[in-house]
């Protein structure tokens, strides 16, 4: 049987968006791409050569190593996996189907190949870790919101160019000499210093959501006798991986049958009883305990360790799962530090939630603040933390993005210690939730959350859970696992970018416009034409 090949990845050169256009890209069938497309609208939003500098500085290929492939291809990639749910394989094939995708990825024209194997993925995974990833989500909504922020400017301007121009009209129709009392020309710099200073003011501004949720892997629910199973059998293999004949003789015996027909006679029970569960669970044990202690004497007949990087660290995983597994045997007790869930992501903890659906989760627990509708995040970890010493931390992180400390906070009751009211006071930031002891009725007025305040933050942790699958990762390494969660609140920021995109006229036909509803309006009394175009501009329709 002939051995599979992996498709070669497509090492085309990165080309600058700006230095192309949607009518350029090649069609099949003689046709055109659509300009109100979401991956079309979506493309044009992105700074690709922002991101793309991020991604070439993990590659380090100037020093070493021949070139990657195209790294917007490789970015476009994993934005649509996400955007779409879509598993590593799919992603290929929907991306070797849809020209939309194609286009948004960077080619110049429809191609039927496939434009790497699936499986590099995990490396473009390892490279992009959860530090590239906030990175590239800080870089576009910084890229966005200076963006909003000239386009205000101009409006601004123009706006102000319209009240000269009428006044103008004014003066010549009347025969007065009226000036303005502000040009355009002093106009300008005002406005560019009043901005300079808002930027460089440190007063507080701004609202900050903050709030903490774990993102469940992809793995078993967890039960002792399975775990003790699943080491037992793992354990099995390795014997059977050191055992030599040359060096060991005659091959240690493991009980691996009865072992095995143990564990079902209490796995497929129904209903069973503690005493059954205990009983089965010391049998496993004693069971992984002389295969440990096989696998011991094995290793002291080779010359060094003769296991490769993934066996050892399975051997290291089955030896501390036995030790916490004995313990919890012993003391008859549910509870031990640092504890293992799955052997093969032994990295993942379980987490204590308390919800009515899920009392315990396995997976990272992550902390996100939320600003202007945008996601961001502040803190991930495989242990469980209390939220409320990590609070600080996530304003500094806030002050670090926007130069400023925000205005007011919005938390939960964990939050809400005596030491960060404290802390939060001194920095000018209102805390937004319930005062300590029996408040007044005004300030329970003033301090008073309605529940519709703290829905945002809520919402993105659904819409990450329900469309972008943070519910269930599938990434298998820690790292991966990181870049997967991080990769997902990239995503829900993107998708909030391209709904702000608006079917606006641009500033030069906004011009030749506005100069030709001003003479038609000119002679009709109670109508102001700049006060109309201020406010269709202002109201242009959303994009679908």
């Amino acid at each position: 049987m002939s051995k599979s090949s992996k498709t070669r990845a497509s090492k085309q050169q990165y080309v600058s968006p700006g230095q192309g256009v949607l009518a350029c890209f090649e069609m099949p069938f003689s046709g055109s791409l659509a300009p109100d497309n979401r991956w079309v609208l979506l493309a044009g939003k992105l700074p690709w050569d922002l991101l793309v500098k991020v991604y070439l500085k993990q590659m380090n290929n100037d020093s070493a190593g021949a070139g990657g492939i195209n790294p917007r291809v490789a970015l476009g990639a994993l934005i649509i996996k996400h955007i779409c749910d879509l598993s590593d394989r799919e992603t290929i094939q929907q991306i070797r189907e849809n020209v939309y995708m194609q286009y948004f990825i960077g080619y110049s024209g429809f191609s039927n190949r496939e434009p790497f194997d699936p499986s590099l993925f995990v490396e473009i995974r390892k490279r992009l870790g959860i530090e590239q990833v906030n990175s590239i989500n800080e870089r576009i909504i910084r890229f966005v919101q200076e963006s909003e922020t000239v386009a205000m400017a101009m409006a601004a301007k123009e706006k102000v160019a319209f009240d000269n121009a009428k006044e103008e009209k004014d003066a010549d129709v009347t025969g007065q000499d009226r000036q303005s009392e502000t040009s355009p020309a002093e106009v300008s710099p005002n406005i560019e210093e009043k901005s300079a200073v808002a930027i460089s003011s440190p007063s507080n501004r701004g609202r900050m959501i903050i709030d903490a949720t774990v993102c469940p892997q992809d793995i078993a629910y967890p039960t002792d006798l399975n775990l003790l199973n699943d080491a037992r059998e793992k354990s099995e293999e390795l014997i059977d991986l050191l055992y030599s004949r040359e060096l060991h003789g005659k091959k240690p015996r493991t009980y691996r049958r009865k072992a095995r027909r143990l564990y079902l006679n209490e796995a497929q029970k129904k209903n069973s009883t503690k005493r059954a569960i205990r009983k089965a669970n010391g049998k496993q044990l004693r069971f992984l305990k002389r295969n440990i202690n096989v696998i011991h004497r094995l290793l002291d007949k080779h010359h060094g360790i003769p296991l490769d990087r993934k066996q050892y660290k399975y051997l290291l995983v089955i030896q501390t799962l036995y030790d916490q597994q004995e313990e919890i045997y012993r003391k008859r007790s549910v509870r031990v530090e640092h504890r293992i869930v799955s052997i093969h992501q032994p990295h993942v903890r379980p987490i204590v939630r308390g919800k009515r659906n899920a009392k315990v989760e396995f997976g990272a627990k992550i902390q996100v603040s939320l600003m202007n509708g945008f996601s961001f995040l502040d803190d991930l970890d495989w242990e469980a933390f209390n939220e409320g010493a990590r609070l600080l931390a996530s304003i500094e992180k806030y002050r670090e993005r926007f130069g400023y400390y925000p205005a007011e906070v919005l938390a939960d009751k964990i939050y809400c210690t005596r030491e960060n009211r404290k802390r939060l006071q001194l920095l000018n930031i209102k805390l937004r939730a319930k005062p300590l002891g029996r408040p007044s009725r005004t300030q329970a007025v003033e301090d008073h959350v309605r529940p519709g305040e703290r829905n945002p933050i809520e919402g993105v942790f659904g819409q990450g859970k329900t469309a972008y699958g943070m519910n269930r990762i599938k990434a298998r390494l820690a790292r991966t696992s990181e870049s997967w969660i991080a990769a997902i609140l990239l995503v829900i920021n993107l998708v909030k970018i391209t709904g702000l995109i608006r079917h606006a006229l641009t500033f030069s036909t906004f011009r030749t416009f506005s100069a030709w509803l001003f003479d038609f309006f000119e002679r009709r009394e109670g109508y102001e034409p700049e006060i109309f175009l201020w406010h269709a501009y202002k109201t242009a329709p959303a994009a679908a």
